[in-house]
């Protein structure tokens, strides 16, 4: 792969009165365009992920104060390319409009596949094999190259569409060079980048190449703020900005919380009480342990599975009793570590299985299926929920889970969660490392007297439910300023 050095084009300017007031961005957004079967292009809203709770809290907060929002993204299908030319259109949501961001396939490759989710998220979650991985070469150079290109075009977008004095929030890595270039084409823009993942102890960032390791640091700082779900992250990032000799901008903790309204919605369902249902016939009874993730190296899915299996090595009165439900669906198959997880991840319940499984017993139901719909009916129904990540900056289903449970269900929960911060005396904390530990800690759950678990549940769902995305979206906007007064030429183009 050889991306050219040429900087994509620059338009800085100054705003316009007729622009957005507001304008959060995002790789992927809340909603995608899929063309039908005639050839007419429909706007649908996008599975999974951070965007389509924010984009709700988005269009609550723009209804009530009348102004109108726009949403930045990623132009990921060739419809949504077809699109991106066209400038803002509209959603469906009040006043939310979505502009999508096109660069070559490239272009989006390189900084996608090699450095977002190939480099920065395994750095930031501590997932390289040291002796083979990371390995900074030609390649991962001139990819670094794409990276730089993709974020200048969210820069470039931002800066065209921003009204004057416009709040502008940026969310997570794919996008952290983004304040270099805003800073410079919209100075009078108030911002904030929120890194939604966890981030990494200097001595962890140090991995970085000289020059792209200055490069992310000094572009975080060109924001007016960054924020980040937790204390134990926001310090992560102070103390690398500080061995990177950079000066860190302003920072804040705000942690995103669980969309009870969508939940609710999703759980009021005659889709979800079908599922619901189904879901009872096949367990015909039985104690039921989930999971729900992506097939995802942070996510820790493999221990979490051998857990399980010592458990009912251990536990004889849970074979044929207890049942295993894993709401995992592929993610980032372009990269070989996936793929490779995945396999692993199939082979290891395939072993379980076989080693436990009986006529009319199936221990761990493996379900691939990215559908919300039935995700929501398996958290209503679960009496135990595995959240296990090796880290993770927060993890909305150990929020999410707790919110719509409906069995006084106990949460395991990963003490590298960030959401362990909020609920480590509520859900019983486990080491992600350790599977013996782990399953000791699902047995300690399946064994809590009903008060216990009544007491636990009652309170996990009222701090699940207490703090919505519109209360993060409020404290984001009000966190976002202009950055401070230092020359945004001082470190060239």
């Amino acid at each position: 792969m050889s991306l050219s050095k040429r900087r994509l084009p620059s338009r800085t300017g100054t705003g316009r009165v007729t622009g957005f007031g507001l304008v959060v961005v995002s790789n992927r957004g809340p909603f995608t365009f899929v063309s039908g079967a005639g050839g007419d292009v429909e706007l649908r809203p996008a599975a999974g992920g951070m965007a389509p709770s924010l984009s709700g809290a988005l269009a609550e907060e723009t209804t009530t104060s009348g102004a109108g929002a726009l949403w930045v993204a990623s132009a990921l299908t060739q419809a949504d390319r077809l699109q991106a030319s066209g400038g803002a259109v509209a959603t469906g949501q009040d006043s939310l409009k979505l502009r999508m961001v096109a660069v070559t396939a490239e272009i989006g490759r390189a900084a996608s596949d090699v450095i977002a989710n190939g480099t920065l998220w395994f750095l930031y979650h501590g997932l390289f094999d040291h002796a083979r991985r990371p390995r900074f070469d030609r390649v991962w150079h001139e990819a670094w190259e794409g990276y730089c290109q993709f974020n200048e075009a969210f820069a470039d977008t931002i800066a065209e569409e921003a009204a004057t004095g416009a709040t502008v929030v940026v969310n997570d890595y794919h996008l952290a060079l983004v304040g270099r270039y805003l800073a410079k084409r919209r100075p009078d823009l108030a911002t904030a980048f929120f890194s939604h993942t966890s981030f990494c102890p200097p001595e962890d960032l140090a991995m970085l190449p000289d020059g792209p390791r200055l490069e992310l640091m000094e572009s975080m700082s060109r924001f007016g703020a960054c924020g980040f779900h937790t204390e134990r992250w926001r310090d992560a990032f102070v103390r690398c900005a500080s061995a990177t000799g950079v000066e860190a901008p302003a920072t804040f903790v705000a942690p995103l919380g669980a969309d009870p309204a969508r939940l609710d919605e999703v759980a009021a369902t005659e889709a979800c009480r079908s599922r619901l249902e189904h879901l009872e016939d096949e367990l015909d009874g039985r104690t039921l342990l989930v999971r729900s993730d992506r097939v995802e190296l942070s996510k820790n899915l493999i221990r979490g599975f051998i857990a399980f299996d010592e458990l009912l090595e251990d536990a004889p009165q849970w074979r044929g009793r207890l049942v295993f439900l894993a709401r995992v669906y592929s993610s980032r198959e372009s990269l070989p570590e996936y793929l490779a997880y995945r396999t692993e991840v199939e082979h290891v319940v395939a072993r379980v299985n076989e080693r436990w499984g009986a006529p009319g017993y199936t221990p761990v139901i493996l379900d691939l299926e990215d559908e919300f719909v039935s995700t929501v009916a398996a958290l209503r129904r679960y009496d135990l929920l595995l959240v296990n990540p090796i880290r993770d900056g927060l993890n909305l289903v150990a929020m999410e889970g707790p919110a719509v449970n409906e069995r006084d269900g106990v949460l395991v929960l990963s003490r590298e969660a960030g959401a362990y911060e909020e609920l480590a005396d509520v859900a019983v904390g486990v080491n992600p490392f350790d599977v013996t530990g782990t399953a000791a800690a699902m047995a300690g759950g399946l064994s809590m007297t009903g008060a216990e678990r009544r007491v636990r549940a009652a309170e996990l769902r009222r701090r699940a439910r207490s703090r919505t995305p519109v209360h993060w979206l409020a404290e984001v906007r009000e966190a976002a300023q202009v950055p401070g007064e230092r020359d945004p030429h001082a470190w060239g183009q």
